[in-house]
């Protein structure tokens, strides 16, 4: 049986946040440090900086080396890694409890500490550019930077994460220690620990460790979400089209954020879903088809993404729009019904690890500025009805469409056309 006390949370004097979830009987725990910083708070100039120094993070310290940051970790058995997204990094570990006190020594070197050294900084940016022609040449991966691109053109949050080739082929170790000094600052970091933990015994390890980290009082504004939607199609030789249909949503704190989870769930969320059932299954028009819904801190989208064949495209993207249309005026109530089980179950069964209660603890955080116990989403999931889904499909079907499309299309329709299907 594992017992889960309520988080808990600890602001330091100089503003780091430190939260705790604490799980008994497991034998691993999971730290990280998680910062509200990411591709969204970079200039178009510095577009790929945040996740090359992410890389660059792991290159070696004042104390240690690359390898001895890799030696030491794994010494012990443990894991350590990192991610950068849009609005977020994040640095973290998995090791034995014994361990903690290692990795979060580690992760406090890697962010106070780290050299930038002129060799390791071109070695690691030729492998950023090979990961960046990696994603290139994947297009299922490199559509959905398509999508966001077209989705929010000219602004940040609708850049790519990797960046371009260009830009990162540029950046130098003063851009990079000029973006640690501005954007890694007390007041953006969640320290967060899930496992058999003490809380006190962490806050003293990060009182300890964490000492040069820099303080922002006034942090520069972002720049505001702005939805143009629109499109963006690409011929190229490939075997099937692959396709991103999209519109706006809302950010993490709407009140219809739960609204829109559900309907991602019951549109193209599983293999009982509207869209899997009337493509794939009845007219098999698709392998796989899903939907998504991703959100911000003041905006969000839902898309929807196939890849078909060059022939295959010419219905269905009218089968899309026809089962877009009637979320608007259908009964939903037993899909409905169903997406919030399936929703409640992937939440609790995300439970079960301490990696996913440490990510889950630092996001909310950062996006709502406190915890949120599982009864409270639930019971927001709960309030959602048919009328609810009808109601934000309508919402959002106003909205003029984003359309990405990569591949043979020939047979793709022109988009003032694919619009006029939701007038």
């Amino acid at each position: 049986m594992i017992i889960n006390k309520t988080p808990e949370i600890t602001v330091l004097d100089n503003n780091i946040t430190i939260a705790t979830d604490r799980i008994e009987s497991v034998e691993s725990v999971s730290v990280g440090a998680w910062f509200g910083v990411g591709t969204r708070n970079e200039t178009k100039a510095q577009n790929g900086l945040a996740h090359l120094l992410e890389h660059m993070l792991f290159k070696g310290t004042q104390r240690r080396s690359a390898k001895e940051i890799a030696e030491e970790i794994e010494f012990v058995g443990g894991y350590l890694n990192a991610y950068t997204s849009r609005e977020q990094t994040a640095f973290f570990a998995r090791t034995l409890l014994d361990d903690v006190a290692l990795a979060t020594d580690i992760l406090s070197d890697i962010l106070q500490n780290s050299l930038f050294d002129e060799a390791e900084l071109e070695r690691e940016r030729n492998v950023v550019l090979q990961e960046i022609g990696q994603a290139i040449d994947t297009p299922d991966d490199i559509i959905f930077d398509h999508f966001q691109q077209c989705a929010y053109p000219d602004q940040a949050i609708g850049r790519p994460v990797l960046g371009q080739p260009g830009v990162v082929s540029e950046l130098t170790r003063h851009d990079i220690a000029g973006f640690v000094s501005k954007n890694y600052t007390n007041e953006r970091l969640v320290f967060s620990v899930a496992g058999n933990v003490e809380h006190e015994e962490i806050v003293e390890l990060v009182e300890t460790k964490f000492v040069l980290l820099p303080c922002d009082k006034d942090p520069s504004p972002l720049e505001s979400v702005n939805y143009k939607g629109g499109d963006f199609r690409k011929d190229q030789k490939l075997e099937q089209i692959h396709i991103i249909i999209g519109f706006p949503s809302v950010s993490y704190d709407h009140e219809d954020f739960y609204a829109y989870q559900v309907l991602s769930m019951l549109l193209g969320g599983g293999m009982s879903s509207r869209l899997f059932q009337e493509v794939r299954e009845k007219r098999g028009l698709a392998y796989s088809i899903q939907s998504f819904t991703t959100s911000y801190r003041d905006g969000g989208l839902m898309g929807i993404y196939a890849g078909t064949g060059e022939y295959s495209i010419e219905e269905m993207l009218p089968v899309i729009s026809d089962e877009l249309n009637k979320l608007t005026y259908v009964d939903l109530e037993q899909e409905v019904e169903r997406s919030k089980i399936q929703l409640k179950s992937a939440l609790l069964m995300s439970r079960e690890g301490t990696a996913n209660r440490c990510e889950q603890l630092a996001q909310q955080l950062l996006i709502h500025g406190r915890s949120r116990s599982i009864a409270e989403i639930i019971e927001k999931l709960e309030k959602v009805d048919s009328f609810s889904i009808r109601k934000i499909a309508s919402v959002m079907l106003s909205n003029p469409p984003t359309l990405a499309a990569l591949g043979p299309i020939s047979r793709l329709e022109t988009y003032s056309n694919f619009e006029k299907r939701f007038l």
